[in-house]
């Protein structure tokens, strides 16, 4: 698997083994870290029934539902939301809402008739038909999401920590549309949050930083089970200055763009200490102060931040290669004559032959 380290795959493996039985404990693992739970917010409801949809002298029957991950586990006992619809569209072509609940489990009393219900965990979601009938009790309903937690995390190099604020990850599906995009299941979230997804493979694309550093890996969620997943980047942080001297203090008001060995720009800034993350690769940081503008290439390693000195000198003898060089242009030198407006005038014919003939008597 692309962009997944092969120790965390290792310590993946450890871990969906410790939590290999479900129920209570996966429900403990999915309460470890912070949670994304991306339905609505709403306040809690419990057996909510909506206004004008039950008959007036109906007989009402008490259902109870419950959700677990796998047919296997414990019922789920937070963090679900509970919706009953009418099979009937209305006018407006969507299905009635009849009642709603959140939390774990619920019980509503519905009238005689055929529903659907549905409950979601996260993002996780599973909809059934139910039949109340006229007459006799109705049984529990358990409802199984086959669903499961993902936990994304990323390094930079071998195991160098991103800070939290830099990275970002995106979830789309695994298969191919017809149009050659991905369905997005869900955009922007933070490392080490806890997403519940349907067990599936999913598509995830990581961002380090904002300029060009991205990697992407397919993930397999198992249901009753949290998915922890280190995804290395093969990108620097770098740190630019244009200094006088090597070493020197960064000069301000300088204006950057930093270019691909292929001459593409990734990058600008107007700072003194611009800091750019950047993938693994050359590059050439150009450097503009005061109408001037100075150059240098760089190299980019995974893992290592480091900073970038562009010297406003001509020539760095110690260092030819790395050197700043100016690009500015300047015009030739002119003499004293042609600078007055005087013009040399052209030797004679005579001029030309005496010095041929020294030119041959000193042979």
């Amino acid at each position: 698997m692309p962009g997944i380290m092969p120790i965390a795959r290792l310590s993946l493996a450890a871990l969906l083994v410790a939590l290999a039985p479900l129920g209570a404990r996966a429900q403990d693992a999915f309460q470890e870290f912070k949670q994304l739970d991306t339905t609505a917010k709403m306040p809690k409801l419990n057996a909510f029934i909506a206004p004008g949809n039950v008959p007036a002298g109906s007989k009402l029957h008490a259902v109870a539902l419950e959700a677990k991950l796998t047919a296997s586990g414990e019922p789920v006992q937070d963090g679900l939301s509970w919706y009953v619809f009418s099979p009937i569209a209305g006018t407006d072509g969507k299905l009635p809402l009849i009642a709603s609940s959140k939390g774990g489990s619920a019980d509503f009393q519905l009238a005689t008739g055929e529903y659907f219900v549905n409950v979601s965990f996260g993002r996780a979601g599973v909809t059934r038909k139910l039949v109340v009938p006229d007459d006799g009790v109705v049984e529990k309903q358990t409802m199984v999401l086959e669903a499961g937690g993902l936990l994304l995390n990323a390094v930079s190099g071998s195991d160098v920590r991103i800070r939290p604020d830099q990275l970002s990850f995106s979830i789309y599906s695994a298969e191919v549309r017809g149009d050659g995009e991905r369905g997005l299941v869900m955009a922007d979230v933070p490392p080490n949050t806890v997403v519940r997804l349907n067990a599936g493979t999913y598509h995830i694309v990581s961002e380090y930083g904002e300029t060009n550093a991205s990697i992407r890996a397919d993930i397999q969620v198992e249901a009753g089970k949290l998915t922890e997943a280190t995804i290395q980047h093969k990108a620097a942080q770098i740190t630019f200055k244009l200094v006088s001297d090597k070493g020197g203090e960064a000069i301000a008001d300088t204006a950057w763009s930093i270019l691909t060995a292929a001459g593409d720009s990734v990058g600008e800034s107007v700072s003194a200490f611009p800091t750019l993350v950047l993938a693994e690769g050359e590059y050439t940081a150009v450097a503009r102060n005061k109408d001037k503008i100075y150059q240098r290439d760089f190299k980019v390693e995974a893992g290592r931040n480091t900073d970038v000195e562009v010297l406003m000198q001509d020539v760095q003898p110690d260092e030819p290669g790395n050197a700043a060089t100016t690009v500015e242009t300047q015009a030739p030198p002119q003499d004293a004559a042609t600078a007055s407006g005087q013009h040399t005038p052209l030797p004679t014919f005579d001029q030309l032959e005496g010095a041929s003939g020294n030119s041959q008597d000193s042979d």
